[in-house]
């Protein structure tokens, strides 16, 4: 998006500590994107922003422009999904650790810390594939005593977080096992019932085909849901290498994308195109087809209460 031209803003989350014991989703989008959208604009002097959000933070997205349309607001321009599902009927092999009788473990486990420790989905992520991310290490050190070979996507799996008590319990009942994300008016944000179906801003959905942990027919029914427009992708390979695939000479995975979207996912598949590279540039072109002028480069540091901390990508990043 910098190469393109644009001005880009990050979250950069802190680790929760038993201090955010009782920080629900509702404060995760108070404190996260509406704070966020309002120092942009604070900064940018524009009235409106394109947003995106990963996975759970696709969730948060989601969730926030379904809250910002019960409101009357349209602050946000466009929206971009990453492997994030709305319908929760299948979540595919993380299901495994997502039931009642686990609810309630984990109620009990975080009571007295407020939170999950980062390890417990370190293991779980490795586990959804332990073939590439526990035994082939196994074997090539313990076996054949060999330095295990660099795998960069291991990285991101080891870079994990806390996640806070009142927020995990409630995502994981309200979202996962009641599936009321897509029910109108099934879930509240900050007091306010929300309805996927009143979404109007532009929704541009990337999906991947062999994600095990947002499998894309459970990413798909935002095609159906949403009540604006809708841009679905339906990329290769996975959860991460699907999404962090480059547009370089040799690039790994194309794409495939339709003009039309039927409500079942296999129909999508026998209609779409299949488009060779990276979705990145389609997905730029689609998003400055919505943005208007262009304007100077700006440089957001002290611009008016905001001030410069630290270097990028600062200290939250960091902490334990």
């Amino acid at each position: 998006m910098l190469d393109r031209g644009h001005s880009v803003f990050v979250i950069s989350w802190v680790n929760p500590t038993s201090d955010h014991a009782d920080k629900d989703f509702a404060d995760y989008m108070k404190l996260g994107p509406l704070a966020a959208l309002d120092a942009i604009r604070d900064i940018t002097r524009e009235e409106k922003a394109n947003i995106l959000g990963f996975c759970i933070g696709g969730i948060l997205v989601t969730a926030t422009l379904a809250y910002l349309a019960a409101i009357g607001d349209d602050r946000v321009n466009s929206a971009t999904t990453l492997a994030t599902m709305v319908d929760f009927k299948d979540v595919g092999e993380i299901g495994v650790f997502v039931d009642e009788n686990r609810l309630e473990v984990l109620r009990a486990h975080m009571e007295e810390k407020g939170y999950l420790e980062a390890y417990h989905l370190q293991d779980m992520f490795s586990m959804l594939r332990e073939n590439d991310l526990i035994w082939s290490f196994f074997e090539a050190n313990y076996l054949r005593g060999r330095k295990p070979r660099a795998f960069d996507l291991l990285y991101w799996n080891s870079d994990s977080t806390r996640l806070p008590a009142a927020m995990l319990l409630w995502y994981l009942k309200e979202v996962y096992l009641e599936n009321r994300l897509r029910q109108p008016g099934g879930l509240e944000m900050n007091g306010v019932k929300i309805d996927l179906s009143k979404i109007e801003t532009p929704v541009f959905v990337l999906a991947t085909s062999e994600d095990h942990i947002a499998p894309w027919t459970s990413i798909y029914p935002a095609t159906q849901i949403l009540g604006g427009e809708v841009e679905f992708v339906l990329g290769g390979s996975g959860h991460i290498a699907g999404v962090i695939n480059p547009p370089t000479e040799r690039a790994k995975y194309g794409f495939r994308k339709s003009d039309t979207y039927p409500p079942e996912p296999a129909n999508f598949l026998t209609k779409a195109t299949e488009m060779p590279g990276s979705w990145w540039p389609y997905w730029a072109d689609w998003l400055e087809a919505k943005d208007g002028k262009t304007v100077k480069p700006r440089k957001p540091v002290n611009r008016g209460k905001y001030k410069s901390i630290e270097p990028a990508p600062g200290s939250y990043v960091r902490a334990n």
